[in-house]
């Protein structure tokens, strides 16, 4: 039997919501691999939507659960139903939503907070020993919920890169360790279970991205 494992996403768009071809290849790798997978999301408003066209927010108003149906076909469920119990494993796709909509990361950095339901369930697969995927800056979700955690976001001294060094330099503030490692990498910090790559933090081709997530799924559900 395939392994169980929840995707949680952050809206649909990367300026706003979950990078959708960050999602697509989760989604595609855990198909692959055979693994049984549920869709969630909080059903919480953004912090504001992004006209992807023009780069800039507008005074439109979405939901974070509503809009991130359109990624999971309208097969999703709230947030606040999923059970730990029932699941082998999680996985955050990047996206600015991340950073907006399920944290604070984009306007607070190391100070933000995290979305009380994402925090509760982070926690609730830690606790149970269960593993954590991250990938792109979703990183910092782990980094702000478990001190002490080592995680990566990519390269700080490469200029394929070039977020990175202000990123790694707040996880290292937090507590946390930052390992460097290439687009086609994973991280996996086997004492807390959390295997994160860095995904578009890297100005690379599509195919190296979606090729790095394959090996972050893959290193996922080695530890489930």
């Amino acid at each position: 039997m395939g392994k169980r494992v929840a995707v949680v996403l952050a809206g649909c768009g990367v300026f706003d919501g979950s990078e959708i071809h960050e999602a697509s290849a989760v989604l595609v790798h855990l198909s692959r691999q055979g693994a049984s997978v549920k869709i969630f999301a909080p059903n919480i408003d953004q912090m504001h939507v992004v006209d992807h066209l023009k780069g800039a927010p507008t005074e439109e108003k979405r939901n974070v659960l509503v809009e991130s149906a359109r990624l999971a076909r309208g097969d999703i469920q709230d947030l606040s139903q999923l059970s730990v119990k029932e699941l082998d494993a999680i996985i955050f796709p990047g996206g600015f939503g991340v950073a907006k909509n399920l944290c604070s990361w984009a306007v607070q950095s190391k100070d933000c907070s995290v979305n009380e339901e994402v925090k509760t369930v982070l926690q609730a697969f830690h606790g149970e020993k269960k593993p954590i995927g991250l990938c792109c800056i979703s990183p910092v979700l782990a980094a702000k919920v478990f001190p002490g955690c080592e995680v990566t976001v990519g390269h700080d001294k490469d200029e394929r890169f070039p977020d990175v060094p202000e990123t790694a330099e707040a996880i290292s503030q937090l507590g946390c360790k930052h390992i460097c490692k290439n687009v086609n990498e994973t991280h996996v910090d086997e004492k807390n279970k959390i295997v994160t790559t860095c995904a578009f933090m890297c100005k690379a081709p599509l195919h190296e991205i979606f090729d790095g997530i394959g090996v972050m799924v893959q290193d996922v559900l080695k530890l489930a």
